[in-house]
């Protein structure tokens, strides 16, 4: 168990990714994005919503982006020059109300291929809207992604055990559902689907975790369960409560100073992880607020050579 704390300022940020102030010198090629299901999304017989692409910000760049009323959930690849024979699934945030990928989700995806990696970027259902299995419709996606990208590990040179997943605020409870829930959410759509849950290691930025009790991130709490959820319905969709000690090895990165999603989420992760004697990194910054990024005046941030060098060691 390792926690590190740290006195340096990272670099204030966006709720969702926190890249969009932090991109390479040379942008990347635009993306290209497929559809995770064959024809329509499960569940959907009630969505009548329409799905939108907004801009984050009307200062910002035309390409910084977040999707609302998703209904065709797509992941995006980017291979390496230099595979390291692993490959991860990235998750962007949006308190569930949106999904914010836009510039930030291409730098992100990007800067993990640079290191090696398949990187793989999820745009997910949201919960606010009709889907038939309520708050596990974005879990439904993740697995499903997950699934697709161990069915494609052998022609791209991953090993399927070499598979990991990070997410940011929202998204890092979606990883974290992903990485410490087992059960099937959907029936099966095509071979793909034979392929076993599970991931090799998890990375939670800043990542929303409680739900019910003090320090829950309302917004994502409102959307997922509704403004007043049951306690035992609250308890199922705590990602801390999920953790057992067949999870897997988790990094945790989460500013003190953090207002958006109180660092009480991720020192309740770090303590269930404890608890149950899950192997586990924590990098515990006094400044960096909500949405800190990769880099930090053109050079890579701490919490990325911290992270990179436990997912290594544990075989990421």
């Amino acid at each position: 168990m390792s926690v590190i704390l740290a006195r340096r300022t990272l670099l204030g940020g966006t709720v969702a990714l926190g890249l969009a102030a932090a991109l390479p010198a040379q942008a990347p090629a635009p993306l290209t994005y497929r559809p995770i299901w064959p024809g329509k999304a499960p569940g959907g017989e009630k969505v009548t919503e329409v799905e939108q692409e907004i801009p984050r910000s009307p200062t910002g760049p035309k390409d910084d982006t977040a999707f609302l009323h998703v209904t065709t959930p797509t992941m995006a690849h980017v291979a390496p020059a230099k595979p390291n024979g692993a490959a991860i699934l990235l998750i962007p945030g949006g308190g569930y109300l949106r999904v914010a990928i836009g510039n930030g989700g291409r730098a992100l995806l990007q800067f993990f291929a640079d290191q090696g990696y398949h990187a793989y970027l999820l745009k997910y259902r949201l919960p606010g809207d009709p889907w038939a299995a309520g708050p596990d419709a974005p879990l439904q996606d993740a697995q499903r992604a997950l699934r697709l990208v161990k069915a494609e590990a052998k022609a791209n040179g991953v090993a399927i055990d070499r598979i990991g997943v990070m997410g940011f605020s929202a998204g890092g409870h979606l990883a974290a559902m992903l990485a410490y829930r087992g059960d099937e959410t959907y029936r099966a759509v095509d071979a793909a689907d034979a392929q076993p849950l599970g991931v090799r290691a998890a990375g939670l930025l800043y990542p929303v975790a409680l739900m019910g009790v003090p320090g829950t991130h309302r917004g994502s709490q409102d959307q997922l369960l509704g403004e007043t959820p049951a306690p035992d319905v609250a308890l199922r969709y705590r990602t801390d409560a999920r953790i057992t000690a067949a999870s897997p090895p988790t990094f945790i990165a989460h500013a003190i100073d953090d207002r958006v999603v109180s660092v009480d989420n991720g020192l309740a992760l770090l303590a269930a992880l404890r608890r149950a004697k899950v192997p586990a990194e924590a990098y515990l910054p006094e400044i960096g607020g909500h949405g800190f990024g990769v880099t930090i005046d053109g050079q890579p941030a701490p919490w990325t050579r911290l992270f990179f060098a436990w997912a290594k060691r544990h075989g990421l």
